[in-house]
């Protein structure tokens, strides 16, 4: 598969094909090594869950959203009529914008499940969950997710590093 052919099938399988593929690629690029991200990915000097990871890498592309803009609002109001808003306006826009940063990851590991669950559904990757007791298939009882994207996309999407290991393997055989 070409990454037309990925393209193609994203398409054809998930509902926001675009979002879809903002997240398969960048559990490609937290599993460049492996093929496997999660549970946790290292940023900076510690460790966040890999949805979570997700969450915050995509939070740019909603800063213009509407929807955000009036999460911000609501929240002000919240806080106004909670008499929880500070008076000094620097405290206060720290306090909203730390809100508004909760509900957006709240949010976003939603939607990004919902992704994963339709890259999982188009074959072009695996979940699994992996933490506390044992590695299960299942969520919950502090477990991570762990995602693991196909060769047949690691090839679309890194052509050039895919041809540097299939010549690699070849060479020593």
């Amino acid at each position: 598969m070409d990454l037309p052919g990925l393209l193609d099938r994203l398409t054809a399988v998930c509902e926001r094909p675009r979002y879809s593929f903002m997240v398969l690629n960048l559990i490609a690029q937290a599993s460049a090594q492996s093929g496997s991200a999660g549970p946790y990915v290292r940023e900076g000097d510690r460790q966040v869950p890999v949805r979570d990871w997700l969450c915050d890498a995509l939070v740019p592309v909603a800063r213009r959203d509407p929807r955000r803009l009036a999460i911000a609002d609501k929240v002000r109001a919240e806080l106004k009529q909670r008499n929880e808003l500070p008076s000094d306006t620097a405290a206060a826009e720290r306090l909203i914008a730390a809100e508004v940063q909760k509900r957006i990851r709240l949010s976003g590991r939603t939607n990004v499940s919902r992704a994963v669950s339709e890259l999982v559904r188009a074959g072009l990757m695996q979940r699994h969950y992996q933490g506390y007791r044992v590695d299960h298939h299942n969520r919950g009882a502090q477990r991570q997710a762990v995602y693991t994207i196909t060769d047949e996309v690691r090839r679309a999407l890194h052509p050039r590093s895919a041809e540097r290991n299939l010549s690699a393997d070849l060479g020593t055989r």
